[in-house]
């Protein structure tokens, strides 16, 4: 289980979070909300070791891993699926899957057959370049690199963006599995709240960089504050 206390984060002399407090439940999708530029993303990068907090406690399965490298969290088992994807655009599908390898033991260095039966398109496309792919097959493809992981914690950061419907409503399916599954807690950042409601089993919104609202997924369905705050 993730625990995050009273986080503050900062960029140098520009404070992004303020006493910032979310649990993520292994089993449960945790949606993270706002508008653009509310802290969302900084949130995820202090999770994923990529920023460190200048206050307050980040703790995962009861050990506080707040100054961990992204590399000591991966290893415990965080995913993490950037905004923006981050794939590498000049190696083939199949390289892109295999850059997670590193974070692995030896003996768990392939490609799991699963992978393909949640994303059958990147089984016909192992060949292709990733800068080849369209944004739904590249996000898809990063959500299969991160899985590679068998992460206990996935992180995502806003996976619908720029993505056409069809591909929204797979990713959308292949988030449900994961979560009745139970294997795994699913952290999911969304500006949209027709998607975030449909997944969503715990929320909070953020804004300018606190969080203003809290609550269960079947709260964020009917609130008139999370739709005045997203802007819908």
């Amino acid at each position: 289980m993730l625990k995050v206390k009273n986080v503050d984060v900062s960029y140098g002399a520009s404070q992004a979070l303020y006493d910032v407090s979310m649990d993520a439940e292994i089993g449960k999708v945790t949606c993270v909300l706002g508008r653009n530029g509310v802290g969302k993303t900084t949130l995820m990068k202090a999770l994923s070791g990529h920023l460190s907090a200048g206050k307050g406690q980040i703790e995962w399965m009861g050990k506080d891993i707040n100054g961990q490298a992204p590399f000591d969290r991966a290893r415990q088992g965080i995913a993490y699926v950037p905004q923006g994807r981050d794939i590498f655009s000049q190696l083939t599908v199949e390289e892109n899957l295999e850059t997670a390898f590193s974070a692995l033991p030896k003996s768990q260095r392939k490609i799991d057959p699963e992978i393909f039966a949640l994303f059958p398109v990147l089984q016909k496309m192992l060949k292709r370049r990733g800068g080849d792919l369209s944004g739904g097959q590249q996000q898809q493809l990063a959500i299969a690199r991160a899985l590679l992981l068998r992460p206990k914690m996935l992180i995502l950061d806003e996976p619908t963006e720029g993505i056409q419907p069809s591909v929204i409503k797979d990713i959308g399916k292949v988030i449900e599995l994961l979560r009745d599954r139970g294997e795994m807690a699913i952290v999911l950042v969304e500006q949209y709240l027709e998607f975030a409601a449909e997944l969503a089993d715990e929320f909070i919104i953020l804004e300018r960089g606190r969080v203003v609202a809290t609550g269960s997924g079947d709260e964020l369905a009917t609130s008139e504050q999370a739709k005045e705050l997203l802007a819908i």
